[in-house]
């Protein structure tokens, strides 16, 4: 059986996932929904840092993210954000990411960092805007060339 085929298609259910579980936490913060911002219901002050300036990342990049919109851009800066927040919050309290905390930190910014490597995948909104182009810009092409032999 070949698995290869089924790689785009993954690519965008794991990018769609990670990008909505990565919504849910700004969500969360800015709105006091799924328990709220430290699981009682609360929410961060505006411009607290570092709290309100990671939920409004955790809001803007998991939107992006999940709809396959500038996901490589906005899956690199969620890598960023996540890694920063495991080695300043996490990594100080002890080595391991068990032992500090930091599973989630570390999983996001490797999991977006994937993401920005690997690209969104088949199912994106940045595929079909440049599936789109392409064929925009071959028919511009095509039109140009067949005006030209009208002449």
């Amino acid at each position: 059986m070949n698995l290869d085929r089924y790689g785009g298609p993954t690519l965008s259910l794991f990018r769609i996932v990670v990008g909505l579980m990565f919504l849910q936490h700004g969500v969360a913060k800015v709105f006091g929904l799924f328990g709220g911002a430290g699981g009682n219901g609360e929410i961060v002050a505006f411009g607290a840092w570092p709290g309100f300036w990671s939920a409004m990342v955790e809001l803007g990049c998991g939107s992006l993210v999940a709809l396959g919109l500038f996901a490589r851009i906005a899956a690199f800066l969620a890598s960023g954000t996540m890694a920063y927040a495991y080695f300043t919050a996490h990594q100080p309290l002890g080595l391991v990411p068990f032992e500090n905390h930091g599973e989630l930190a570390a999983m996001y910014s490797w999991a977006f960092l994937l993401i920005f490597v690997l690209g969104p995948g088949t199912w994106a909104l940045d595929t079909i805007i440049r599936r789109r182009s392409g064929a925009n810009a071959e028919q511009s092409a095509d039109q140009r060339e067949n005006v030209g032999r009208r002449a």
